[in-house]
């Protein structure tokens, strides 16, 4: 399937001289987004190993996933649900991210401070968002800060801060409730 994928790659690359690599990447992840099934994972996982140079070994990326940020880092044996939305993140090894699990770049994405200029029009910061190795997070959860090291993040949550390693936290916004280590 990775050979399958080259010509998508080369749309990418060909894309990016003229809209710019990010939005470039964004576009051809929507198209790739949609192919169905077994082979759907497996041309996915190739398109991203050419887009990102990452080997991607034992990752499903599955129906539905975008990807809005060509700097995305994706751990062996990463699990991605269906429908997620993933920003500037990386994803550590062996992480379960549920299905539709947005993953955004940071929590300064735009700015909003001069009343004068549209909210489009005042930029914002794009950040890295790290989840910590064998992390799991509950389906339709916001990722928007940092999480550690296995931990396990409730369906629905909002992260707004840092999550420490070895932690549950569940919630609007996501508070710790347990703490996973023996």
């Amino acid at each position: 399937m990775r050979l399958l994928s080259l010509p998508f790659y080369f749309i990418y690359r060909l894309e990016a001289l003229f809209v710019g690599e990010r939005k470039a990447f964004g576009m051809l992840s929507q198209w790739i987004s949609i192919v169905p099934g077994l082979s759907g994972e497996y041309f996915r996982r190739g398109y991203l190993q050419w887009a990102v140079g990452q080997s991607l070994n034992d990752c499903c990326i599955s129906f539905g996933t975008t990807f809005s940020d060509n700097r995305v880092k994706i751990g062996d044996g990463a699990y991605l649900g269906c429908r997620c939305d993933i920003g500037y993140a990386d994803i550590g090894p062996n992480c379960v991210i549920g299905s539709g699990v947005h993953i955004i770049s940071g929590l300064r994405q735009h700015g909003f401070e001069d009343l004068d200029v549209p909210i489009k029009e005042q930029g914002g910061e794009f950040s890295k968002v790290t989840i910590g190795e064998d992390t799991w997070i509950g389906n339709g959860a916001i990722i928007g800060a940092d999480v550690g090291k296995k931990c396990v993040i409730g369906v629905g949550s909002v992260v707004v801060k840092p999550v420490p390693d070895f932690v549950v936290a569940v919630g609007n916004p996501a508070k710790i409730i347990r703490v996973r280590k023996n």
